[in-house]
């Protein structure tokens, strides 16, 4: 089976950011010595910029894993805390590299033993206890929240406007009965008023022929009572 290139961008990653831990020991020792550092912050400033483009990489082959279903979602959640770490220990390095405030625990416990000797295993490979992160959990941790309360604040505002949504489909509905009822009212008086007006024809009708009716009857009787010839 071919290695995942996830892992495997991750495992180069992490190395990146070992040595980029090692390089910034070296250059306070330099530092505190009086010896030119030049050359280490070029160097340090290069690998920090690779750095950020593999994290770039990562977060990118993660995106492209969940949505085309290559893994599950346990399984990417799993990948995201790895890719949060990361992300943490390059601002930490960043701010170590910047000399703001002190060394930052997670670099210096990760040299404590004058750094990772060529082919050792990288300590950041490793699983590390909560217990023992320090100051690097407290800030997974708190951007764990924030990102979770993005979420929710996002969620809030979708369930806003799908019940906006709803609420403006029950009035439009509850119109359209309305101008339904309106339309069978006028439909109706149309009918009855079309009726009656039918009605009304027949009678005038009726009452016409009637008219005519009597008037030659008398008209009839005139002659005849006057001699008259028809």
């Amino acid at each position: 089976m071919a290695p995942d290139p996830w892992f495997s961008t991750y495992d180069s990653t992490c190395q990146i950011a070992q040595e980029i831990a090692e390089k910034i020991q070296q250059r306070n020792q330099y530092e505190r010595n009086g010896e030119n550092t030049t050359k280490l912050t070029v160097t340090i400033r290069a690998l920090l910029q690779k750095l950020k483009e593999k994290i770039a990489l990562l977060k990118d082959l993660l995106l492209r894993a969940v949505a085309t279903h290559q893994i599950t979602q346990l399984e990417g959640d799993r990948r995201q805390n790895l890719l949060d770490d990361l992300v943490t220990r390059e601002r930490l390095l960043l701010a170590s590299f910047k000399n703001e405030g002190a060394e930052p625990d997670l670099i210096r416990s990760s040299l404590m033993t004058g750094g990772a000797k060529r082919g050792a295993p990288n300590p950041w490979l490793l699983e590390e206890p909560e217990e023992t992160r320090g100051l690097g959990f407290d800030e997974i941790r708190q951007q764990q929240q924030k990102i979770i309360q993005e979420q929710d604040a996002g969620l809030d505002a979708l369930s806003s406007i799908i019940s906006r949504q709803k609420q403006m489909g029950q009035e439009i509905g509850n119109e359209l009965d309305e101008q339904n009822e309106i339309i069978d009212d006028l439909a109706n008086l149309v009918e009855n008023t079309d009726e009656k007006l039918r009605t009304e024809t027949r009678r005038v009708n009726l009452v016409d022929r009637k008219s005519t009716s009597c008037g030659i009857c008398l008209l009839f009787e005139y002659m005849q009572f006057h001699g008259m010839k028809c």
